[in-house]
């Protein structure tokens, strides 16, 4: 191709992408501040289109071809772009497992965009598109990104499948995406841009020009994400081990003494130290039939691994892992170590009925009645939320954790933390 030629088509191209962006400014104002960030660049002869967090690079060619086929491919090629970097897909890619994540994420903008009242059907594409969309949704409820990854993680689709599901809904080439730290645009940037983007979207659509999916999308990128670790710590307790204390220990003396008298310092280190560690700690555990054994499981390890991976405890522990869907089916008291090894090796999960948290905090005061629990600072219960909150707030700190955030669940007390976990636990 001349250089003539090159500049004709880049010149039509550019035409195109002004054409889509005017119509989707037109018809979703939300969308303006996150379309001003990205710019479109040319790269000849590449075939695939790709986005690095700032520039979205075409293959001329390839763009026109498209345009000619369905005048509507670069709008939906557009929106594909800007909702990847507005749901931060990009910024995860060195986090997953990358066949996953591109088939979860590209489905997940998909589905947002067909549920967009201004999106216009491709009669030849969509039917097969909706219709694979609704066999999803009768395996996991709620296409986020997020929960379709963590679907596909568990039953993997089949090589047909997965082919079948490239065809339908990639529309990019995510090799960019491995490299986020070469990104102009920051991923702290583009949280802000998300935010905007979610206040421009209660302002400007009166109507609703969005639906579920994208309501979804965006609370999970402008969602904190919590350190489970950090937070943890919120429940340690103040205490004394055995521990040299540099702070209080003054070395001029120290080594003055053994100078000056051989073997005989003038001042002993300290043996003890104040240090923040858990003593007495409760884990319930909601068995009821939502909250499946394997979920249930794998945050039991992971708050287990992340005690002892701080030198969370002190040697003498008391730790209840009480179970309860709705009544308390068990109790377990970890002392040691080796407690926590045989719980998660041997230790059956029971109930899976109706939820009612009240039973277990009830049990919790019958403990401290009896004087098994004198110095109880935290309960932690794992739970999707769905259940019965105690009236009364308890005189010890509480947080109930949930794996996702669900707006359709009862509120959290105030007296109590919400905290919602990463998915990818």
């Amino acid at each position: 191709m001349n250089d003539s030629n090159r500049e004709k088509l880049l010149e039509i191209s550019y035409k195109i992408i002004s054409a889509a962006h005017a119509k989707i400014l037109l018809s979703l104002r939300f969308l303006e501040v996150a379309m001003g960030n990205l710019e479109w660049a040319p790269a000849f002869g590449s075939g695939v289109y790709a986005c690095d967090g700032k520039k979205i690079y075409f293959d001329p060619e390839k763009l026109v071809m498209d345009f000619k086929k369905d005048q509507e491919s670069v709008v939906n090629l557009f929106l594909h772009e800007i909702f990847h970097m507005i749901f931060h897909h990009g910024f995860e890619y060195d986090k997953k497992n990358e066949k996953s994540w591109d088939l979860a994420s590209d489905i997940a903008v998909w589905t947002v965009m067909m549920e967009l009242d201004t999106y216009k059907d491709n009669p030849d594409e969509d039917a097969e598109r909706r219709l694979k969309i609704k066999t999803l949704r009768k395996r996991c409820p709620q296409l986020s990104a997020q929960k379709l990854y963590k679907l596909f993680l568990v039953e993997p689709p089949s090589s047909d499948e997965e082919a079948q599901l490239r065809r339908l809904f990639r529309s990019d080439s995510h090799e960019l995406w491995k490299e986020p730290e070469k990104y102009e645009i920051s991923l702290e940037q583009w949280k802000k841009i998300t935010e905007r983007v979610k206040a421009d979207l209660k302002s400007f659509s009166k109507n609703k020009a969005g639906g579920e999916s994208l309501d979804l999308e965006l609370a999970e990128a402008t969602r904190q994400k919590v350190d489970y670790g950090k937070f943890l710590k919120q429940f340690m307790m103040q205490g004394e081990a055995m521990h040299i204390n540099d702070e209080e220990f003054d070395y001029v003396y120290y080594t003055y003494g053994l100078e000056t008298y051989g073997n005989m310092p003038l001042v002993e280190p300290l043996e003890y130290k104040d240090v923040n560690r858990i003593n007495e700690f409760v884990i319930a555990l909601d068995t009821s039939a939502s909250c499946k054994g394997k979920v249930v499981r794998d945050f039991l390890k992971k708050t287990v691994g992340i005690l002892r991976s701080e030198d969370t405890f002190f040697k003498k522990m008391n730790v209840h892992i009480i179970q309860c869907d709705n009544q308390v089916q068990s109790d377990t008291k970890i002392t040691c170590d080796e407690d926590f090894d045989n719980f998660l090796k041997n230790g059956k999960l029971t109930g899976f009925g109706s939820t009612d948290f009240n039973p277990v905090f009830d049990h919790v005061e019958k403990l401290r009645s009896e004087g098994e629990l004198k110095r109880l600072k935290g309960l932690i219960y794992f739970t999707d939320g769905y259940g019965v909150y105690p009236p009364k707030m308890p005189d010890y700190d509480v947080a109930f954790v949930f794996l996702s955030d669900d707006d359709k669940a009862p509120p959290v007390p105030p007296w109590a933390a919400k905290v919602v976990l990463d998915e990818n636990l």
